[in-house]
């Protein structure tokens, strides 16, 4: 349902593969030539690509591909070729079954990195281009066909998702719409006033923009290249003890606000929405009581969840009733929930400056670890013990990844050489590599740890993360596997995301970005949504 988040909601850099691409020039003579892409970009991270082609006049038996990266840059996974890297230079080299290329022939590899993009690309030794020029080009908008909120996300599970309860005794239900009704409760005993916002990208046109208190979808507009303050598009929201019903339209994709005692400020840029990042200096929604929920509404249905992937502040319960009569509920939290998870993370000396406090002694939000971290509250290298430990421990044993439930067969075989761990399938082909994370790429499952939306590279990376943030790696060989009694056992371990699991009336969270991994996040699904609810809970 989603993977991580940017502070700029944009429909160009969340849905358009090949944002920047660098094409190569025809070669003076003869020769090999090389291109380097950027699929895709989702601000934090980008998935780029090489395509070999054999335009000389003999077949090659080798080739070594070599660019340099800015300043802060890094690449994470790889696939279909080795790297080596010296500083800022990496150096891609075939593998043992891809070296042999036939004239006219062409092979590709591919990565996925963080901060700027390479330079001054070289294949065998001859630029890239030719001429040692590296032209950067816009490729055509398209229509996004997947459900982008704030960066890529990975694709919605076929089935209803185990996370939810079981359903509940059928109830009667309204006829099958183009709009839901989102029912949003106010039980939580407070007195603030209510606002709501209902924000996302149309999934038919690809535009930005928000919902009305009437239902209708309407584009955002007047941006520009330094953020302006967004119109007020709030809907009032319920009083404590009420009610207010919301009108969702189906093919949109995006969050639901919910904030007390004060309207959010949002701003607009040229092609997104800056949306409310409280972590960060200056921004100012920091002093302001607020949450969200994520959902998609399509034609297969709708996925709504709660999320803690970035803070734990508003406990509320996310609900559909389908077709059939019956409701699936998640995110309950225990009675007195909250305040247990406040008290943990206060008592522990590394968290403890994560639990954020307004002038009035209002308890705001606690910070997920990757927000502290980048706020300065806590150490940003807090895992790197546990990440060297484990990473290193598959130097002398393997690691079995088996992705996918409906597929046991499917396995890759994990083992450390160095700082690069390289996965091999059934025939022993390496298939993936992955150079070993720092403390930031586990929290915020990026980097090394980027997961292209792909069948190999991106489950595997999906795997390592969750089995990382869960401690778990290292120490059960086969994953994903364990069970919630086995997570977080480690040391160092995520404090945050245990206590918020452990508060949870049915154990599950979005305590992180693959928290979907063995069906732990609070996510409810229905291919027949009627009627849904968002119910804030006492606090």
């Amino acid at each position: 349902m989603r993977r991580k988040r940017s502070l700029v909601l944009s429909g160009v850099v969340a849905a358009v593969v090949g944002i920047t691409t660098w094409i190569a020039l025809p070669a003076s003579a003869a020769a090999p030539t090389a291109e380097l892409r950027t699929v895709s970009d989702w601000g934090s991270g980008w998935q780029g690509e090489v395509t070999i082609k054999n335009t000389g006049t003999d077949a090659m038996s080798s080739w070594k591909v070599e660019f340099d990266l800015p300043a802060g840059a890094a690449v994470g996974s790889f696939w279909d070729a080795g790297m080596v890297a010296a500083g800022s230079h990496r150096t891609f080299s075939n593998r043992p079954w891809n070296g042999g290329v036939a004239v006219g022939g062409t092979v590709t590899f591919g990565f996925v990195g963080s901060g700027g993009k390479p330079a001054n690309c070289k294949l065998n030794g001859a630029p890239c281009s030719g001429a040692g020029v590296v032209i950067p080009t816009v490729a055509p908008t398209t229509a996004p066909t997947t459900a982008p909120t704030t960066a890529p996300t990975t694709a919605p599970p076929a089935t209803p998702s185990a996370t939810t309860k079981a359903p509940a005794a059928p109830v009667a239900v309204p006829e099958a719409s183009t709009v839901l009704p989102v029912a949003v409760k106010n039980e939580t005993g407070r007195g603030d006033n209510v606002f709501l916002y209902v924000l996302g990208t149309n999934l038919t046109t690809g535009k930005l923009g928000y919902v009305t208190a009437a239902g209708a979808f309407t584009n955002w507009t007047g941006g520009g290249p330094v953020p302006v303050p967004a119109p007020d598009v709030s809907i009032a929201g319920p009083a404590n003890g009420s009610t207010t019903t919301l009108k969702l339209p189906k093919n949109l994709s995006g969050r639901l606000y919910m904030s007390f005692g004060q309207k959010l400020d949002f701003r607009l840029t040229g092609d997104g929405l800056v949306q409310p990042a409280p972590w960060a200096g200056g921004d100012p929604n920091r002093d302001i009581l607020f949450d969200w929920s994520e959902f998609t509404l399509n034609d297969s249905g709708l996925w709504l969840n709660s999320s803690q992937v970035d803070m734990f502040a508003v406990p509320h319960v996310v609900s559909v009733t389908g077709g059939d009569g019956r409701t699936a509920k998640t995110g309950e939290v225990k009675a007195g929930g909250r305040q247990r998870v406040i008290n943990a993370v206060k008592a522990s000396p590394d968290f403890a400056k994560s639990v954020v406090t307004r002038g009035d002694g209002t308890v705001l939000r606690v910070l997920a670890p990757g927000k502290a971290a980048d706020a300065g509250l806590m150490s940003p290298t807090y895992l790197d013990p546990y990440i060297t430990s484990a990473w290193n421990a598959y130097g002398s044993k393997t690691l079995t990844v088996v992705p996918f439930t409906d597929r046991p067969d499917t396995k890759f075989l994990g083992r450390t050489s160095g700082n690069v761990m390289n996965f091999t399938d059934s025939t022993g082909k390496t298939v993936a590599s992955f150079t070993k994370p720092s403390t930031a790429n586990v929290w915020g499952c990026d980097g090394a740890l980027g997961a292209p939306n792909d069948l190999i590279v991106g489950p595997i990376a999906r795997t390592l993360c969750a089995a990382l943030t869960r401690t778990t790696l290292g120490r059960l060989d086969t994953q994903p596997s364990g069970t919630a009694a086995d997570f977080y056992q480690g040391t160092p371990a995520n404090l945050y995301a245990k206590v918020v699991h452990d508060n949870m009336v049915d154990g599950k969270a979005y305590a992180f970005a693959f928290d979907d991994v063995q069906n732990q996040e609070s996510l409810v699904h229905s291919g027949d949504p009627r009627t849904a609810g968002i119910t804030l809970s006492p606090f």
